[in-house]
């Protein structure tokens, strides 16, 4: 998926506050959200939302930081890790083919596991990043974009296996990317734009 610092054997305590939803299906999901005050037409809030990893699958291939193993997150492991994805920073590369974490362009506000998916929401800083909101608007084909999730203190159950299984884990952040380009390819991102209606301008004779 993107780069994992410091993945590891030892593992830290993580303080996992959430809420559980139980879907149509019988299926839980857990979600997180920020609540920010809402400014309408705030120039430097473009809100976006997309799937940032997927939860008991293993990747496409190695994110870097892995040692060339691909990686499993554990749906446990990823759901106590909510909250350390909260206020969390998005970036992105020239090249839009991996991570830069000096370039921060926006913050998570919400995350949720239903089903296999992550997903997450926030908004970018569209007015201090006009190039990127360019790129991803309007530069790029439709749906080529995904995310790629950054790891700290993370457990990895057997380093010795083929396939690394993340047992716990703390997000520190999070990359727009090209999809073709993150260690899952079934990643996605999009900004959300108001939808406007149409109005019909009603006259009478």
């Amino acid at each position: 998926m993107g780069h994992a610092d410091g993945l590891h054997r030892r593992s830290f305590g993580l303080a996992a506050g959430r809420e559980g939803l139980r879907g149509a299906a019988g299926l839980e999901m857990r979600a997180m959200a920020v609540e920010f005050p809402v400014v309408h037409g705030h120039p430097n809030r473009l809100p976006f939302e997309g799937v940032l990893t997927l939860v008991d699958v293993a990747s496409d291939k190695a994110p870097s930081g892995a040692r060339g193993h691909r990686v499993v997150l554990t749906r446990e492991a990823a759901e106590a890790a909510l909250p350390s994805l909260m206020g969390m920073a998005v970036d992105y590369k020239a090249g839009w083919d991996g991570h830069d974490a000096r370039q921060k362009c926006g913050i998570i506000t919400a995350a949720e596991v239903d089903g296999q998916k992550l997903t997450v929401a926030g908004y970018l800083f569209a007015r201090d990043f006009p190039e990127m909101e360019a790129k991803i608007s309007c530069g790029v084909e439709e749906g080529a974009m995904g995310m790629s999730y950054e790891l700290a203190d993370a457990h990895v159950a057997d380093m010795r296996a083929q396939v690394w299984t993340l047992t716990r884990a703390t997000f520190t952040g999070a990359a727009i990317l090209l999809r073709e380009k993150a260690a899952y390819r079934s990643t996605s991102f999009r900004v959300k734009r108001p939808v406007v209606a149409n109005r019909r301008l009603a006259v009478t004779r």
